[in-house]
């Protein structure tokens, strides 16, 4: 998740070689710890609802670190950990189902996380992130999709950094099953669950 050196490949008369890109700006100020800012993030999902739209909803709670490298992508890190409780959907008698035993569980399982285990560039401003997620107990690997944003000193003098990112989960992979068929054929409830990351994060000091 860092901001790393550049390169791009150009062929030669029979063989493509890695060549170095241009110098862009230096980044390096931004290596280090950071703590992702509530207030200015967002963590949230879609599924697919009665087969004809999709259910948006997010987190309100929860905590992140990254750690970026400003060199090496493979330093770069990440860990988050989110309430449960706090899922919100603009519709209380359904986030009060999705806090039940038939989805989330909260009361047994109040938290799901993601720690990764791997960070790769993949051209100037979009990386890859393999982590693991934990939802009721159960890890699985994912894949995260990311685009830097940017980064700038806000007016209160704090360092802070943007990312985007996106991944698509399988509800059913962590034992969230819950479903019910519909007359006109098909499920209430799709098992592909759209993920999306708006972060801004502080350095720590």
């Amino acid at each position: 998740m860092g901001l790393f050196n550049r390169t791009k490949t150009t062929a030669t008369t029979a063989t493509a070689v890695a060549v170095q890109a241009p110098a862009g700006p230096d980044l390096s100020h931004l290596t280090g710890d950071w703590a992702i800012d509530t207030t200015h993030s967002e963590i949230g999902f879609s599924v697919r609802h009665a087969m004809v739209t999709n259910v948006k909803g997010r987190f309100t709670e929860y905590d992140g670190k990254l750690h970026l490298d400003g060199a090496t992508p493979h330093n770069s890190s990440a860990d988050l950990v989110i309430k449960v409780a706090s899922i919100d959907t603009n519709q209380a008698q359904r986030d009060e189902h999705l806090r039940t035993g038939d989805f989330f569980a909260a009361d047994t399982f109040p938290e799901i996380r993601f720690r990764s285990t791997s960070t790769e560039q993949l051209d100037a401003d979009t990386y890859r992130m393999t982590g693991e997620l934990t939802i009721k107990d159960t890890t699985r690997p994912v894949v995260l999709d990311l685009e830097f944003t940017g980064s700038a000193t806000d007016a209160y003098g704090a360092e802070r950094v943007g990312f985007e990112g996106k991944t698509v989960v399988d509800r059913t992979d962590f034992g969230l099953t819950y479903n019910a068929a519909l007359e006109t054929g098909g499920v209430l409830i799709g098992e592909k669950v759209k993920l999306s990351f708006d972060i801004s994060a502080v350095k720590a000091a």
